[in-house]
């Protein structure tokens, strides 16, 4: 029987609180960029109303980052949507691996706990799901403790954000994409995995680098999409 057929889709209040409190510690550091983007938004003449709304619905802490340097008297509305859908381009490729476990819930459910997939809590999933465990709570639990905090961020940027105007002169950008990569080390570790890491890793570099701004995110994106589908799904027996 396959991984995607054993349960692994469970999603019940113990294990969406069990999620939330697993990624509590990392929602501390974003707390700390939710006060930068506070400040930031606030400081680029944003109403407090809508910078609180822009964290509690769009909950993309670079593309809202991004949005605010087109933000002025004149909007630039398709340049924004451009941005905010180059940089928010990695969902897709979230989604799809989590299709075999999403699948099993009914489509409100399963775009609902969509909402608040980010990063961390895609990569903790991911790796529960590796370990023959349920991962739609590390999901769902994980993704409201990230955005809670987020939002609590924000709105503390806003009002006490002078404090902490610039978190990168301390080393915290560097906090997630160093948890990131401790997810992806501690996942599966064999020579289709790291064929598909190694060429998404390579062709995000070469974009950076030759390409626009932003667009070594769908770059990197298809060409790791790529290389998982010519090297074919992996099964695992549990």
């Amino acid at each position: 029987m396959g991984h995607t057929d054993t349960g692994l889709h469970q999603l019940d209040r113990s294990l969406v609180w069990a999620g939330f409190k697993s990624l509590t510690p990392i929602s501390l550091f974003v707390t700390i960029f939710g006060v930068a983007f506070g400040l930031a938004a606030k400081q680029s003449g944003m109403s407090d109303s809508l910078v609180i709304s822009m964290s509690a619905l769009i909950f993309s802490g670079y593309a809202q980052f991004a949005l605010l340097d087109l933000w002025g008297a004149q909007v630039p509305l398709v340049a924004m949507l451009v941005a905010a859908v180059a940089i928010n381009a990695r969902h897709l490729l979230m989604g799809a691996t989590l299709y075999p476990w999403l699948r099993h819930l009914p489509p409100l459910k399963r775009y609902g706990v969509m909402m608040v997939a980010s990063d961390a809590n895609w990569a903790m999933s991911m790796q529960a799901f590796s370990r023959g465990q349920p991962g739609l709570g590390l999901l769902l639990g994980g993704g409201l403790a990230i955005w809670l905090f987020w939002v609590l961020g924000t709105w503390l940027g806003i009002h006490f954000g002078n404090a902490l105007s610039d978190p990168k002169t301390l080393g915290l950008d560097m906090v997630m994409g160093c948890f990131l990569l401790a997810m992806v080390l501690g996942g599966d570790r064999n020579p289709r995995m790291c064929l598909i890491w190694s060429v998404a890793a390579i062709a995000s570099l070469l974009a950076y680098r030759y390409l626009p701004e932003n667009s070594h995110v769908i770059v990197g994106t298809l060409a790791g999409g790529l290389a998982g589908a010519v090297k074919g799904e992996q099964h695992h027996e549990h």
